[in-house]
């Protein structure tokens, strides 16, 4: 049987599951001589969430070889309150597309609940280029379109939880809707000569092929229409600063895409910039990322790998998140089992799902258990609250 035929088998395999599962994704497997991608994904409105008092939005960003860190990360973010779109890098190889695709489609709890999806028609992502950019606006212009959610959370496959999403649910419960955690500082230093200055092309804007950014000999000045920051490329964001970014009233989203389509690691400073020179959005800014990353003595190009004797120095972080991480380490069993109560191959330990001995893989009642906050709780409260007194909060905004 030749790839034409096994492809046609397996999509029709897929149509058959949609049909009998009534999962409400529509899955787009990239091949090099697609011409008509379908949409990104259904804009049938998921309501599980109008239950529990606030609803997250996930972009998980991955690439090739990523996929058993991706499946293990779904797993352990897992609410059914929340919404989680996946972006699978174009490069990667077509069976990995494939894998997860069935993977999303076959699990019976995405289909019960509806609120686990696929990129349609994946980004080829450059490092240091602004396609993951690109990436994280799509993804958030989708999931604006497609359901109800609170705040907008990007992750990538390198990353990991280190408290359970009723922890989270929680402790955002009674914080103003409008807050946006990310890390800015107007104070770039050796980036405005090695990032601000330089023009660079990131062939995968109009290249299917993929490729290093390649740099322009002549260099700009800095601009004076606005001001430059820079930050961490992580971060929650309100749904109405989402919005405002894709769709925004003025002319600064679109002008600031332009600029930053020609800057080195643009998804750590287009958010900040855009964000900091809006000022219906600039006091709504917590300067922290809520990651828990670790960096080499001189910081390297990339943050440390995080291990077993990291673990103790994650709990007291009292973040949600840590990064970076390698597949099926000690130090993620070691997160499963004290912080997250999630058993191999389970979700993390929740109401809607928790289960007399420690495991959490089906739903227990037609409410879906309500909220179990447990001590990952009180230790993201306690960041929480430092984090929005008014030592920290009014003093360290977009200056």
């Amino acid at each position: 049987m030749n790839l034409k035929l096994k492809l046609l088998l397996f999509l029709s395999i897929l149509l058959t599951l949609l049909l009998l599962t009534h999962l409400t994704i529509i899955v787009h497997i990239p091949t090099k001589t697609a011409t008509q991608p379908n949409p990104i994904i259904s804009t049938n409105q998921n309501h599980t969430s109008s239950s529990f008092p606030v609803s997250f939005a996930y972009l998980i960003s991955a690439s090739s070889a990523d996929l058993p860190k991706l499946k293990r990360l779904l797993l352990a973010l897992y609410h059914p309150a929340n919404h989680y779109l996946i972006h699978l890098d174009y490069a990667a190889p077509h069976q990995e597309h494939l894998d997860l695709a069935h993977f999303v489609l076959t699990h019976p709890v995405f289909a019960r609940f509806a609120n686990v999806w696929v990129v349609a028609k994946p980004n080829l992502v450059t490092y240091r280029g602004p396609t993951m950019l690109t990436t994280t606006l799509h993804a958030m212009a989708a999931l604006l379109r497609t359901c109800h959610w609170d705040w907008f959370i990007n992750l990538s496959a390198s990353d990991y939880p280190l408290v359970t999403q009723d922890d989270l649910i929680a402790a955002f419960s009674d914080l103003p809707k409008d807050l946006n955690f990310i890390q800015h500082s107007s104070n770039l230093g050796w980036k405005l000569n090695k990032r601000a200055k330089p023009i660079i092309v990131d062939p995968a804007l109009y290249s299917k092929n993929k490729s290093e950014i390649w740099w322009v000999i002549k260099q700009r000045s800095l601009p004076t229409a606005f001001k430059l920051y820079t930050g961490s490329a992580w971060m929650i964001l309100s749904r109405s600063f989402a919005e405002y970014s894709v769709v925004g009233w003025d002319n600064l989203p679109r002008i600031l895409l332009l600029y930053y389509a020609n800057f080195v690691s643009s998804p750590e400073h287009y958010f900040q910039t855009l964000i900091c020179n809006t000022p219906e959005y600039r006091n709504t800014t917590v300067n922290h990322d809520l990651h828990q990353i670790t960096w080499d003595t001189p910081p390297k190009q990339h943050p440390r790998i995080l291990a077993l004797k990291d673990y103790n120095s994650l709990v007291q972080s009292n973040r949600p998140f840590a990064r970076k991480f390698k597949a099926n380490t000690l130090v993620l069993n070691k997160i499963d089992q004290e912080l997250l109560k999630r058993s191999h191959g389970q979700f993390s330990y929740g109401g809607w799902c928790a289960e007399k001995h420690g495991g959490c893989s089906r739903v227990v009642s037609h409410d879906y258990g309500g909220l179990k906050p447990g001590p990952g709780f009180e230790r993201l409260k306690g960041l929480l609250t430092r984090l929005l007194s008014t030592d920290f909060f009014s003093k360290r905004q977009c200056k």
